[in-house]
Order: structure tokens, then sequence, then C-alpha cells
């Protein structure tokens, strides 16, 4: 990767500046997914001052969990846990089972609310900055967003580093500097969410068919970027 092309100095400089502006008011989160370990890198190496943070739903895989420790021990940070709300998850579970969202999409996104948006608000309380690691090549969506994005519903400022890398730049970058990630990654996963709902791709699918994949035209979102 050409990584003056891809401004990686000018992401650096970008996520110094913030950090001393703002000091404990900017966040990363991380769901160890391959962008988000290009991030943590660049923050960890840098000794950029940001607080990491990821959001445990309950139902992950245990290859991501594998990822989190090996992320601990590379580079001696601490990432913070953000978990649901222990009375909201027992009573989805009691009214509707484990498998609710399989049912239909307003029940997928009535897990995902508990599981991700609530928590998320949480960790975002009281934030300015919120950096997360989403590509404009992964969701029409996503092809909207720029670098800063004002976010109305969290009532911060995105910033969105990675906004203009390709697939193979991120994994370029993975390779070049060793970094751990997800190996669901080697088995056709590319977008690795909760275990119930990803599956890896097949040929000639695009990015994020692997997840919810039982739906038709949901937006293939859970609303942590969309809002919806």
């Amino acid at each position: 990767m050409n990584i003056k092309s891809k401004n990686l100095t000018k992401i650096i400089e970008d996520l110094f500046n913030l950090s001393e502006k703002f000091s404990s008011q900017i966040v990363f989160t991380t769901s160890f997914g391959i962008e988000d370990q290009v991030i943590t890198d660049i923050i960890v190496k840098n000794n950029i001052p940001v607080r990491l943070i990821s959001l445990d739903t309950g139902r992950l895989f245990h290859e991501t969990y594998l990822v989190w420790q090996k992320t601990i021990d590379k580079y001696n940070c601490n990432i913070e846990a953000f978990y649901p709300d222990n009375d909201d998850v027992e009573k989805l579970l009691t009214a509707k089972g484990p498998f609710s969202f399989y049912e239909s999409v307003a029940d997928r996104k009535e897990c995902c609310y508990i599981r991700k948006i609530e928590p998320l608000k949480r960790a975002l309380t009281g934030m300015k900055y919120w950096i997360t690691g989403i590509r404009a090549e992964q969701t029409v969506i996503r092809q909207e967003m720029e670098y800063f994005v004002k976010d109305d519903i969290y009532g911060v400022i995105k910033y969105n580093p990675l906004i203009d890398w390709t697939f193979k730049d991120v994994e370029d970058y993975l390779k070049s500097n060793n970094v751990p990630y997800n190996s669901l990654h080697n088995k056709g996963f590319v977008s690795i969410g909760c275990q119930p709902c990803t599956r890896a791709i097949k040929p000639n699918e695009n990015f994020r068919d692997g997840r919810w994949w039982w739906e038709n035209n949901s937006g293939k979102e859970c609303g942590l970027h969309s809002g919806k």
C-alpha cells in the first residue's frame, strides 16, 4: 500500500490534534474487525491518548474474543467493555426467546438496539468525537459519509479515518505491520458481528451479505451508524 496516498500521516496528525484538543472527550469503538485493528495499531503505536472501547453484545464469536485478547497482549493496552443492560436482555429473552431476531426485521432491530445501540449511547455520553473504522465501499449508506460527519443521533462528530481505504488497503496494512486479526476473515467472513447473525459470504456476494443473510432489503445495518 502506498501509505502516502492513503494519508496515514494525516490520520496520525488528526488523531493527535483531536486528542490534544478534546482529551477525555474522544473515543474509539472497536469490534475487532480488520479495519478497527488498523486503527488500534495506529493509536497505540503512536501513543495517542484515545480511549479504546468495545461493545460486547454477549453473542460474539469465540474467535472475536481471541483477537480481543491477542490485541491486549500485543499492545499492552486497556480496552473498556460495555455490555447490554442486564434487565433489558432478561426481559427480551423471557418474552421472545433467544432467537427472536430471526422472526422479523423489527425483532432483529430490537435485539440490536438492546445489545449494541443502548450500550453505545452510554459509551458516547459526554464525548465530542467518535472514531470509527467504517469504509465507503462497505455499504451504500457509508458511501455518503466523509472523514468528519456530524452525528445528531449521538450528539458527536464522527471521524472515519479509513473512509476511502479499500479492503485490500486494510489487508496490506495488517500484513505489513503484523497486526493481529480475527481468524474468521480467513474463512470468508468479511464483516463480523454476533455469531447467530453472521456467516461467510459466497462468491459474487457483496460485503454485507454475510450479515442478517435471512433478510431482504433491510439496509443491512444494525443502527450504530445509520441511526435506524
